[in-house]
């Protein structure tokens, strides 16, 4: 499909772009026929079946400017995607949109971006930069505790004739009541509860330890106002609770029959090792991704990038809008997040600033890199990131026929530059740290060239 938009731009102050856009007229015919079908399958018109009125008999019917109106609203989006591309621009944040009068038929339609773009970076030094490194440790404390996790694991659940304990898992038949009447939710049989694990109601476990089996207890519990379940949110309950059994959790001796049982070791020893090894290699992808991270930051740091505060508020909103869209494909709603944190959305925003004014300049320093570089990330490159997208456990490997599609339709629709950039900036990231030199922590720290508890959180990567 040949291009549907001609943009001219021009550069404002505090990084921002006015991006002049003109709608071919074929393009905007092309809009205006597809949103009369659309009405057409809807309308209801004497001598016509439904969903089968013509386009032009819409056109006639509804009005060419009510028609046209509904089909700039639906096809502005893709123009306004294609205009930035063509434009060779990186938005950030909300754009402004000045639509103007719509066209008469055979001329072309016209509006105007305003947007925030991604502030050009002047590079310092970003090759050979000397960077800290921490070298892999696991303690013995360390596989320890992962000795103790396999154990926890393995644990055994053993009848016991005594009085129950915190720690002690009990079986239960409970019915809780408010007013004297049953709730629902408030009834259970054969319940496995473990005393001290605050899974039920603040009190309800603590009643319990040193009740034995086969023994009645009255439990008397409020609760709390904040309640997930409103209607009981402050209210006073009693639980007629009846136990059936005391369970005490054994664990497996230490020794090398636990070793064959965990992992099919012969000794305690090999799964030691084996567990130590583990702990060194995922200790090493982690310092791996902290040095990538640590080697952009330095050349940042050697870098002139001028970020307005306005850019890194609306880098900020955008990135609010990525964990909305995340969450929600996780199945989690937004405002419930917001309402386990205490805070609303404009707080996240502005205590994700700092994160997002490093985002920016990271951006901005990779890009400098890829074009003082000469970078560039051919099809062959873009079809083994679709296949290693569509890879996984218990997927079947997609066809390359189909990802050559999946390829031609992105570059068609204009998806491909945003991946090409992603993996542009990835190659300027192996670029820089193979040429980067690995001082020891110690070096580093003296030198400020290191991050530390005390300086926060460090940010993760855009591009890892």
């Amino acid at each position: 499909m040949p291009a549907q938009v001609k943009t001219s731009s021009t550069d404002l102050e505090d990084s921002r772009v006015r991006v002049e856009v003109e709608v071919d007229p074929a393009a905007v015919d092309r809009a205006l026929s597809s949103a009369a079908a659309d009405l057409g399958r809807d309308l209801r018109i004497p001598g016509f079946r439904k969903g089968k009125v013509p386009p032009q008999v819409v056109l006639q019917r509804v009005g060419r400017e009510a028609v046209l109106d509904e089909a700039v609203r639906k096809a502005l989006p893709d123009w306004y995607e294609e205009a930035i591309g063509e434009a060779g621009i990186t938005p950030v944040g909300e754009p402004s949109l000045d639509l103007q009068e719509l066209p008469e038929k055979g001329h072309s339609l016209s509006f105007t971006i305003e947007v925030g773009v991604r502030p050009a970076a002047k590079l310092g030094e970003y090759k050979g930069l000397e960077v800290g490194r921490r070298e892999p440790e696991v303690s013995s404390e360390t596989i320890d505790e992962e000795v103790e996790r396999l154990r926890e694991s393995s644990a055994a659940l053993e009848n016991v004739d005594r009085p129950a304990a915190k720690g002690d898992f009990v079986v239960l038949d409970f019915v809780g009541k408010v007013d004297g009447e049953p709730f629902e939710g408030g009834e259970a049989r054969g319940y496995l509860l473990e005393l001290g694990s605050g899974r039920l109601v603040e009190g309800f476990e603590e009643q319990l330890e040193g009740a034995s089996a086969g023994e009645e207890r009255q439990v008397n519990v409020t609760f709390p106002e904040d309640y997930r379940a409103e209607n009981l949110a402050g209210k006073d309950a009693t639980f007629d609770v009846s136990l059936k059994e005391v369970k005490e959790k054994k664990l497996p001796d230490l020794d090398d029959d636990f070793a064959m049982e965990a992992g099919g070791f012969d000794s305690l020893d090999e799964l030691r090792s084996d567990i130590e090894t583990r702990l060194r290699e995922q200790q090493e992808r982690m310092i791996d991704t902290e040095f990538r991270e640590a080697v952009v930051d330095a050349a940042v740091a050697e870098a002139s990038i001028d970020v307005p505060h306005d850019l890194v508020h609306a880098k900020a909103h955008e990135m609010w809008h990525q964990t909305e869209r995340r969450l929600r494909a996780q199945g989690l709603d937004p405002a419930r997040y917001l309402e386990l944190t205490g805070k609303d959305a404009h707080d996240l925003i502005d205590e994700s600033e700092p994160e997002a004014e490093t985002a920016l300049k990271r951006e901005s320093v990779l890009a400098a890199v890829v074009e003082a570089e000469g970078i560039e990330v051919g099809d062959e490159e873009l079809l083994d990131s679709l296949r290693a997208a569509t890879q996984g456990p218990g997927r079947p490997p997609t066809s390359e026929k189909k990802l050559q599609k999946s390829l031609d339709r992105a570059k068609k629709e204009g998806r491909d530059e945003p991946l090409r950039e992603d993996i542009a900036m990835r190659k300027a990231v192996d670029l820089m740290v193979d040429s980067a030199k690995p001082i020891t922590v110690e070096q580093a720290e003296a030198r400020g060239k290191i991050w530390t508890p005390e300086k926060g959180p460090a940010p993760e990567l855009q591009t890892p």
